[in-house]
């Protein structure tokens, strides 16, 4: 062979039809113009390119893209069941047997752990860190020890190594959260997460609902919130309180006055749910080892990966991918509890792993594109985007190209400069962002559809099937199916209606209500979520509404307010959104992004404060020209644009109570917040 020929050997064809090396030359401006592909000019000033292109193809040689080829075909990625388009299992099996368990030696959490104390044995698992200080970590082998004398001080305390035995948790993400749940199961026990965003009625239900004697807590203003409700004698099956932090004498003071023995976890270590979904092992053995089904051969979890730790751990999401970690004796780094410092935490900790909701992912995409002011750079990075999802249209998914040199390492860098995978689920989340990231990063960003009531997830993506715009096909380990919602005119003959799930997944009901459950559960099985799906032609499930927050207006159409609002995020200078609306009309209240607001309303000739924009009725109409713009680009109709809103200059969170825990909206809480402005914008003629 030729050293052209050979030089020629090397070409790859991108996904737009152009090659690296096509690339190459474009960039490379400066090589000698006696040089070609098809003959070779050896003249001094040549020898010289000809060392570049030497160097640049050794370079190439080392990093260049090998695609991912999906493990089934993208185009059949769920499979009807017994001829029923509306019902679908996962093309990876080869009949209707379901997924039960990957690892034989694993159908327990406490199984997938005692696997990884195998693996890692003194490597680290779980990590915390001090504010300014790196991360600090705790071994397979001491989790397992504590976990082990933590269990036996319950036993010590009156709990019993029964299934029945629910013995409470109120805390934050943490060390000791982890080595708490370990400790129940390890002797049998089951574990019922609380947390701030219940309220106290929820709360109270919940302790007396599984006859809860014992809560674990982190800090002492938990305690309290607990006591008082003893007080009031709401709870009387409360007996003990066992405390992460130091406490005072007065609460041990108030404690005994009620009949709570209060503890510190030392002291007990030394001697030695709104609804109670209940989860299995068996749910959370076959939900994880379907993931790990889908991921095999492709991609797998390796001892030195690690996991950021800050959605809240009384979620299903969060804890499946602990599960997974542990699996594999791989480590979780836990944030320091404030979230206003996850990033630091996330640079600090470099980790591999990072699991995410939609809200989190946009800001990301809104801080990446707000960093670009001058017209050259932006132009600049959306060039080295698409030549990247070019690549990822071919299966080639990687963080070492020319663009990433050149442009994205300082994304990438932001995160941590480690990730290897991404996990977006709890809502849905636009496929502008999600290719843009995608392409950004460098790394896998799969999406999954699911919710506790079948242990996190019932869809996932598929390797080498990087479209965006649905939540990937059936788990191994559940069926998935749509049936009729005649009242909002979507029916499964038409491959439309409400997601029904069945399978090892699917939990065994709620706590004590068979009402509940029988209202979730019908007769064969089948988990009705109340979210509405499409199945799309390749298998894939597109989430299109939701139909436990419809209202209907006047003429008769239904409306689904997540819907609207998911699409209005998408306008730059909104961040967060909330839609109410009644028989009459829809309106919206809105809190504009902090960071890009006041730079947006000078764009167009307006100045002001951030609260003062807020109060501005040209600001005002400026933003509804937007949405209706973003709207009806989205293929919204006419009846779901938004008639009015109001511009909120708090933003809605975590810790004012307007959302829940995995930072998705509190409906009736946002109602009762803004119903002073609800009523005025009825009260007034639309704008």
């Amino acid at each position: 062979m030729q050293f052209q020929d050979w030089l020629r050997s090397l070409r790859f064809t991108g996904g737009d039809g152009t090659s690296e090396m096509d690339n190459l030359k474009t960039l490379l401006p400066s090589l000698p113009s006696s040089f070609s592909l098809s003959s070779l000019s050896l003249s001094p000033s040549s020898i010289i390119g000809l060392g570049a292109l030497a160097s640049l193809t050794t370079y190439w040689l080392v990093t260049r893209p090998r695609p991912i080829q999906p493990p089934c075909d993208l185009q059949a990625q769920s499979i009807s069941v017994q001829g029923d388009q509306s019902c679908r299992r996962s093309a990876l099996l080869t009949d209707d047997n379901l997924l039960e368990f990957y690892y034989e030696d694993t159908k327990t959490v406490y199984d997938m752990f005692q696997r990884g104390l195998w693996i890692a044995g003194n490597g680290p698992c779980l990590g915390f860190r001090k504010p300014g200080e790196p991360y600090q970590w705790i071994s397979y082998t001491e989790v397992a020890e504590r976990a082990q004398v933590l269990g036996s001080g319950l036993l010590a305390k009156g709990c019993k190594p029964n299934p029945q035995q629910f013995v409470g948790i109120f805390a934050q993400n943490r060390p000791e959260w982890v080595i708490v749940e370990l400790a129940c199961y390890t002797f049998s026990m089951a574990l019922v997460p609380l947390y701030d965003t219940l309220g106290l009625d929820a709360m109270v239900h919940i302790l007396n609902l599984a006859e809860i004697s014992m809560v674990i807590c982190d800090k002492e203003d938990k305690a309290e919130s607990l006591l008082k409700n003893k007080e009031k004698g709401v709870t009387p099956t409360l007996s003990c309180l066992v405390l992460f932090n130091p406490f005072s004498a007065a609460l041990l003071e108030r404690g005994r006055k009620c009949g709570v023995e209060i503890l510190q976890l030392s002291q007990i270590m030394v001697r030695n749910i709104p609804k109670g979904a209940m989860i299995t092992h068996g749910n959370i053995a076959s939900n994880t080892s379907s993931v790990i089904k889908i991921l095999e051969g492709y991609f797998v979890i390796r001892q030195e990966d690690v996991s950021i730790s800050y959605l809240p751990l009384a979620h299903m999401f969060e804890r499946m991918i602990q599960v997974s970690m542990f699996c594999h004796g791989a480590r979780v780094g836990f944030y320091q509890g404030d979230i206003s410092l996850l990033m630091d935490d996330i640079k600090t900790l470099k980790p591999t792993f990072f699991p995410v909701v939609p809200r989190l992912l946009n800001r990301i995409y809104d801080k990446i594109l707000g960093s670009v002011t001058s017209p050259l750079r932006r132009a600049l990075l959306h060039y080295a985007v698409r030549r990247k999802q070019a690549e990822l249209s071919s299966g080639v998914v990687r963080n070492n190209s020319m663009w990433d040199r050149l442009i994205f390492n300082k994304i990438q860098a932001s995160l941590g400069g480690n990730l290897r995978f991404i996990l977006t689920a709890s809502a849905p989340i636009s496929p502008t962002v999600l290719s843009f990231l995608r392409a950004t990063l460098g790394c896998l960003i799969f999406e999954g559809y699911g919710q506790t009531e079948c242990t996190a997830g019932c869809t996932f993506s598929m390797p080498g099937d990087w479209s965006a715009g649905h939540v990937g096909a059936p788990l191994p380990c559940a069926m998935v199916k749509l049936t009729d919602i005649p009242d909002m005119n979507y029916y499964a003959k038409n491959g439309e209606g409400e997601i029904c799930i069945r399978g090892h997944s699917v939990f065994r009901g709620y706590l004590k209500d068979e009402e509940r459950t029988g209202e979730a559960l019908d007769a064969d099985g089948w988990l009705h979520t109340g979210d509405v799906g499409q199945w799309l032609p390749n298998g894939t499930l597109r989430i299109v509404d939701r139909k436990k927050h419809i209202f209907k207006l006047s003429q008769g159409e239904y409306i689904a307010p997540e819907k609207i609002e998911n699409v209005y995020t998408r306008c730059v200078p909104v961040l967060q959104v909330f839609v109410h609306g009644d028989s009459l009309q829809s309106c919206v209240s809105l809190f504009p992004d902090p960071e890009v607001f006041v730079d947006w309303a000078k764009e167009r000739g307006i100045v002001g404060s951030y609260e003062e924009l807020c109060q501005n009725p040209d600001v005002k109409k400026a933003v509804l020209e937007d949405m209706t713009a973003v709207g009806k680009e989205a293929g919204l109709k006419s009846f779901e644009q938004v008639k009015d809103f109001y511009l909120h200059p708090e933003m809605f969170s975590v810790s004012n109570g307007l959302l829940t825990p995995t930072l998705k909206s509190k409906r009736v809480d946002l109602r009762r917040v803004f119903s002073e402005q609800i009523a005025q914008m009825y009260s007034k003629s639309p704008i």
